[in-house]
């Protein structure tokens, strides 16, 4: 114990304001995205910048590109989310198929041993395997709240929940307690976006 809080005082004094930073734009953008805010992009792009170069920095590549990617999903979430003309969102909360779910799932199961036997075999690149999941998982889950499927908070559980260990093995100990942080809040998401696809389905059956 008293060498893990040696190491998070070293890591403080080290990057803290730069990693904390991105922490509380991360845990923005989520609770904004949560409430459904369209403002929660903002929040996103700005965080992944800031990531990009802490992940870059320990070496963890799949993870810093996967900003590049978050940034431009940023800008996608935001043309995605814009107001209609009544005021109201123009998309809503909608759920994938059995069928869509395991395309995604394969497709993820794919490029993480292409992506990770790469990593592992021409890079010094640490836990390449589990760096190659939380990236490509995390790649189709934020395409998931993009377009504001539901079950884009389960998949944001696991990813979550592998992050952490990988987090704490490269000594970011803040980010792994922003995810922790993210766990907690997903359940929050989760029976938020369920109760407004109730409403809306009901919309979509009474038309018929």
């Amino acid at each position: 114990m008293i060498e893990f809080l040696n190491t998070v005082g070293e890591q403080f004094l080290r990057n803290s304001l730069l990693e904390l930073t991105a922490v509380v734009f991360a845990i923005i953008y989520l609770v904004l995205a949560v409430r459904e805010n369209i403002f929660c992009w903002f929040a996103a792009g700005i965080s992944t910048l800031i990531f990009l170069f802490i992940f870059w920095d320990v070496k963890l590549y799949m993870e810093s590109g996967l900003q590049v990617y978050y940034f431009v999903m940023a800008v996608f979430g935001w043309y995605q989310w814009r107001l209609a003309s009544d005021g109201s969102t123009s998309l809503q909360i909608s759920m994938w198929s059995m069928r869509q779910h395991l395309i995604a799932l394969a497709l993820i199961a794919l490029l993480t041993l292409l992506s990770g036997y790469l990593l592992n075999s021409g890079t010094d690149a640490q836990l390449p395997y589990l760096d190659s999941f939380t990236t490509w998982t995390s790649v189709v889950t934020t395409y998931m709240v993009a377009r504001k499927v539901l079950e884009n908070w389960i998949y944001w559980l696991v990813i979550d929940s592998i992050s952490i260990y990988l987090y704490i093995d490269r000594e970011l100990y803040f980010t792994a307690m922003l995810f922790a942080v993210y766990i907690v809040i997903i359940f929050f998401g989760w029976f938020s976006w369920s109760k407004k696809y109730q409403p809306n389905m009901k919309a979509v059956y009474s038309r018929h």
